[in-house]
């Protein structure tokens, strides 16, 4: 791997912050279409209840998962800081803990989504017939989320070693898995939507086992061993990073799913049309996410080398790159005809349709808000109280535009 490409230290800030986060977005685009995929199968060969089963019980996943991605943030950060403060010694500490970590997380996550599957999916009011389907979605992914954390772990791993291609690499292997599995197991075995879980669980295992080839390949300028793995001072650190941003994560996604159960009331056409324009939001969202976890990466590790000053300049680069993409975003995905490709039937086009023109406009503002979050979240007290107000402010306009949101659609 080239070292100067990944040193942010120096440089333009545009040109590198652009480069790495490329492969970032692709990679999260990539994860994300297995979701579209998914819906796009069951919309297609499988049946009405089985697409709302899909729509339900992906957002169950998707809280999960965002989530892990968020807590995950926290070892990136730190693997970037110790680079720019080149302590590469104490990296293989800080990778060993944070596996052992996220492994006894796995495993409540997996007890909790096996044994409560059924009351999840009543909780979130799904369709009556399709109740069923949604909480053996939700088992059958709940059985492989070790597999979906431990991704999300080795892809933290390595955009804090400043390499954002590998993890586009290995996720693109697994998109292509996922699609040939939706094909075989719902169009081919009618499996519906249980063929659609297993599909994204089977896909998810073959990333993380690409992505273990390729980080035991690759020369390391550090050493792991068995020693490291326990749970030591440097995963506690990273994890009073990341664990801020897992609640407000968290807080987020409880939202959408309260949104998704109300919505769910309304019936089958309602849930259906309501999920699959949750994966064109979704879409729009990776733009800030993908500049989130990039500049994560960029701005710890200038914060280690003591270059504050340039840390806070790539916080206003990422801000314009996310003003300017979510402008885009607004002028091409957000149409009908997007909707058309996963639903044949209008009343559902259009109860989806409903949702997207609600949300325009937090695409933009969340861009803002990411590319802030980022230097709140690193030397926030450098600052001092103006940053926080101005955060807050901002913070305002996307409640603002929630309820804003909630209005539009009429519920």
């Amino acid at each position: 791997m080239d070292h100067s490409k990944s040193d942010f230290t120096q440089g333009s800030i545009l040109k590198k912050l652009t480069l790495f986060m490329i492969p970032v977005l692709g990679a999260l685009i990539l994860q994300a279409a297995y979701g579209a995929v998914d819906l796009l199968v069951v919309g297609r060969f499988g049946t009405t209840a089985g697409l709302s089963a899909v729509s339900t019980g992906s957002q169950v996943l998707n809280l999960i998962t965002f989530v892990v991605t968020q807590f995950a943030m926290g070892i990136t950060v730190l693997i970037a800081r110790y680079i720019g403060e080149k302590k590469m010694n104490s990296i293989g500490a800080l990778i060993g803990g944070a596996t052992v970590v996220f492994a006894i997380i796995s495993a409540i996550i997996f007890v909790f989504m096996i044994t409560l599957a059924s009351p999840i999916s009543t909780l979130m009011q799904a369709p009556k017939e399709a109740l069923g389907l949604t909480a053996t979605y939700v088992r059958i992914c709940g059985a492989g989320i070790f597999f979906i954390v431990a991704y999300n772990l080795l892809s933290a791993i390595f955009r804090g070693l400043g390499d954002s291609k590998s993890p586009l690499l290995f996720v693109a292997v697994a998109c292509v898995i996922n699609i040939i599995g939706d094909l075989v197991l719902v169009a081919g075995l009618h499996l519906d939507a249980a063929g659609a879980a297993m599909a994204t669980v089977f896909a998810q295992a073959i990333s993380v086992v690409f992505a273990l080839m390729l980080l035991f390949k690759r020369k390391l300028s550090f050493k792991i061993t068995k020693h490291d793995f326990k749970i030591n001072s440097h995963c506690v650190r990273a994890l009073k990073i990341g664990l801020p941003l897992a609640l407000q994560e968290c807080l987020t996604q409880i939202s959408f799913l309260a949104l998704c159960a109300f919505i769910n009331r309304l019936g089958l056409e309602a849930s259906s049309g309501y999920g699959v324009a949750c994966k064109i939001v979704n879409f729009a969202m990776l733009v800030p996410s993908s500049l989130m976890q990039s500049m994560a990466s960029f701005v710890a590790q200038n914060v280690g080398a003591g270059d504050e000053k340039r840390a806070k300049h790539a916080m206003f680069t990422g801000m314009g790159i996310g003003l300017i993409i979510g402008v885009v975003f607004i002028l091409v995905l957000f149409k009908e005809i997007y909707l058309q490709a996963f639903l044949h039937e209008k009343a559902v086009i259009l109860q989806g349709y409903a949702y997207l023109k609600g949300f325009a406009l937090k695409t933009i503002v969340t861009a803002i808000l990411f590319s802030m979050l980022v230097i709140l979240m690193v030397i926030i007290k450098r600052y001092g109280s103006w940053y926080k107000d101005l955060f807050k402010h901002f913070l305002y306009v996307y409640r603002f535009l929630t309820i804003c949101q909630f209005n539009h659609m009429q519920i």
